[in-house]
């Protein structure tokens, strides 16, 4: 009885998950009152590319981090390689995890983009219910451009990015007023925008685990809960942070890129399966990506890109959000100081890190460090060892290598080794990848 009752419900789940991506893959445009924002004739695909498959379908959120994939599908990169990369909107990330374990012969996806370290635990069946389907981290798809937003509730407390002098003793104040402890919410547990929101109070003083209650919350959610007050802060990727101080929901704490410069964010992951019998294919794909963060990363093109994105089809958010998210133009503090600084906004090629597309193992595997520090996986991630075996697995940095050469990415922009070296985040602390154990030591608040 057990058995058939949990078969029932992995099938209910797989019919919803059918459902959600029913009408998602190749809907015509939708129309936008922005003429300029309209979808650009298909570019044919190159069917001379001698690539084992000629499709893939991919899940995305409509936040800033999948811009590269919706680029490579409107301006034809994925297509020049032979390649036609269907794009499904996920209903949430819970819905994009359900999709990708179904795959494309279940009605869902091959891969995508993923929060970190979701591939990695999808792959070690840690938030699948014990189901592993392996996966692989083929390139980072975009740095930064992602902040934590406050209400409007808590504007006279001025939250910012050192709540040591802005605000001290903030949040043991406004448990004892309200009777509850502070919301902080994201919209998917133990994975970046978690990791984000924790690593900014630890790096503060603030135990996450005992001085704030955090939440998750699907991102258009959080407008009505800054509005009613159910809850004071979110962290998430923009255009929402960018969405609420233009609202005048609520405003903008803290950028992520304040918290570490040129840091790791949301990465394109597809199935192992998918690339083992497609190697070709998988190369095509990131070939096609690489052409796509380059054309993104020019200033000459961030008005274009804005206007593709903003349309129905795609995020359907107004088209100046998209603008200033894209030019790293925020404003800041409860103040709303205004802030333009391009090198502090969504990077998706070059920083002054280097190549930002390039998926470093050391930078994957400060990820499943977080993991361990807040115990988020136990059983699965308990030791450093543990750690680097999964890093090991998931994360191909060959397949990427090989795209850029064969795109032509200079010799000189294509990392040689695994690792991007010693990282500072903003409380002074150092990862040093090669020595991941005196990284954990370092940090004073843990579980």
């Amino acid at each position: 009885m057990a058995k058939r009752l949990r078969f029932m419900a992995l099938l209910s789940g797989a019919i919803s998950s059918a459902l959600i991506l029913s009408g998602c893959l190749g809907n015509p445009p939708s129309s936008t009152s922005d003429s300029s924002a309209t979808t650009p004739v298909a570019t044919p695909v190159n069917k001379n590319a001698g690539l084992e498959v000629s499709t893939i379908n991919l899940g995305y959120i409509p936040i800033l981090e999948a811009a590269p994939l919706v680029i490579g599908v409107e301006k034809g990169f994925f297509a020049k390689h032979g390649l036609a990369v269907n794009l499904a909107k996920q209903a949430s990330w819970g819905a994009a995890r359900d999709n990708l374990v179904l795959g494309s012969v279940g009605g869902g996806i091959d891969g995508g983009q993923w929060q970190l370290p979701m591939p990695q635990m999808i792959s070690e069946g840690a938030i699948t219910n014990g189901n592993k389907v392996p996966m692989y981290i083929l390139a980072m798809l975009m740095s930064q451009g992602n902040g934590i937003a406050a209400s409007n509730n808590v504007k006279d407390a001025n939250l910012s990015i050192n709540l040591k002098t802005s605000s001290p003793g903030h949040f043991e104040t406004f448990n004892q007023k309200h009777g509850r402890r502070f919301k902080a919410t994201y919209t998917f547990p133990k994975a970046n925008q978690e990791i984000w929101i924790r690593y900014w109070l630890a790096g503060n003083g603030v135990d996450p685990d005992k001085a704030v209650e955090l939440l998750k919350v699907p991102a258009p959610e959080t407008l009505q809960g800054m509005k009613n007050g159910t809850m004071e802060a979110f962290t998430t990727g923009d255009p929402w942070p960018s969405r609420i101080t233009k609202d005048n929901i609520g405003y903008l704490v803290a950028t992520t890129s304040q918290i570490w410069k040129s840091h790791p964010e949301e990465y394109l992951a597809v199935r192992a399966d998918w690339v083992d019998q497609h190697p070709k294919a998988a190369v095509a794909l990131i070939k096609g990506l690489i052409e796509a963060q380059i054309w993104l990363d020019k200033p000459e093109n961030k008005d274009a890109a804005a206007r593709i994105l903003s349309s129905r089809k795609w995020y359907n958010v107004p088209l100046p959000v998209l603008q200033q998210s894209l030019k790293g133009q925020y404003k800041i503090g409860s103040a709303g100081k205004v802030a333009s600084d391009p090198a502090m906004g969504p990077l998706f090629w070059n920083s002054d890190r280097g190549v930002i597309s390039y998926p470093y193992k050391s930078l994957t595997l400060w990820f499943l460090l977080e993991s361990m520090r807040w115990k988020f996986f136990p059983g699965t991630v308990d030791t450093i060892e543990q750690a680097k075996a999964i890093n090991e697995k998931v994360t191909r940095e060959d397949l990427w290598k090989q795209a850029a050469k064969e795109v032509g990415v200079p010799v000189k922009d294509i990392p040689s080794g695994s690792s991007r070296g010693k990282e500072i985040f903003f409380d002074g602390v150092v990862y040093d990848p090669e020595k991941p154990q005196a990284y954990l030591s370092s940090l004073t608040i843990k579980k």
